[in-house]
């Protein structure tokens, strides 16, 4: 009487299996492309995010110094450092250096080909990730115009 019991619970039969991994494929097949979507959406916001840190800084620069744009060549220094009127950057804050830093550290560019790149310059070169204009105080990420988001807009042009 025990011997009948014991063989009627076995394990799954192959069809229950079956149905299982399905099942499973399903979900994967519904759950991955979203996931794979979700982090390019997030190294976007992250641009957008870090263009409106280093504008604001720049456009803070730009008041504290007498309507004047950080210098191409120094823009680094006079956003993580503290400046003076004159908008010359010191690592200490000293008696006529009382403006800044604006920023803790220059943020990499989280998307494109110069993906991690922090430099900051007027045009396109080795470890530069951020294109500045001086006259202008323009800010725009480094990538191609092949280089494009999900809706297919331009990084550039963020």
């Amino acid at each position: 009487m025990f011997t009948r019991i014991a063989r009627g619970r076995g394990g799954f039969s192959l069809i229950e299996l079956v149905i299982v991994v399905v099942i499973i494929g399903i979900i994967a097949a519904i759950a991955i492309p979203r996931m794979s979507r979700g982090a390019a959406g997030a190294a976007d916001a992250n641009l957008q995010a870090n263009l409106r840190t280093l504008r604001n800084a720049i456009d803070l620069f730009y008041t504290e110094h007498g309507n004047t744009y950080p210098a191409t060549t120094e823009i680094t220094n006079q956003l993580t450092q503290f400046t003076n009127e004159l908008g010359t950057a010191s690592a200490e804050q000293k008696n006529d250096f009382i403006f800044g830093p604006y920023l803790r550290e220059i943020p990499a560019l989280p998307v494109g080909a110069k993906r991690g790149s922090r430099g900051i310059a007027a045009a396109d070169d080795t470890g530069i990730g951020w294109i500045y204009a001086e006259a202008t105080g323009q800010l725009s990420a480094n990538t191609t115009d092949t280089e494009v988001d999900a809706r297919g807009v331009k990084y550039s042009t963020y």
